[in-house]
């Protein structure tokens, strides 16, 4: 899992992916996955922007406590303090998607 994980953190360092400016400094690990501005990198990735901060709280800490399983979240989760979560969620709330009409 570790060899897994060190390849993903250098694919986004690799990609450039960085967070976007005023995000908070925890959205660094988000980046490699959900972009930089929380739209999925991968068909099986979920977009965060626009996600309800209640919802993203729910679900961090679920990852975090092993009450939701993911290899990779967990071990993102795990070193995220509660302000933290509270911070990423609600900055990925902030973050305005629009839908194009077909």
């Amino acid at each position: 899992m570790r060899h897994w994980l060190a390849t993903l953190a250098l694919a986004g360092l690799c990609s450039g992916a960085q967070a976007q400016a005023g995000a908070p400094p925890k959205t660094a690990l988000c980046v490699a996955c959900h972009g930089p501005q929380g739209i999925g990198l991968a068909p099986d990735t979920p977009h965060l922007a626009g996600q309800p901060a209640i919802y993203l709280v729910a679900q961090l800490k679920a990852f975090r406590s092993g009450a939701r399983r993911h290899e990779v979240m967990q071990v993102v989760a795990k070193g995220l303090q509660d302000a933290d979560i509270e911070q990423l969620a609600a900055w990925y709330e902030s973050q305005a998607i629009a839908l194009k009409k077909p």
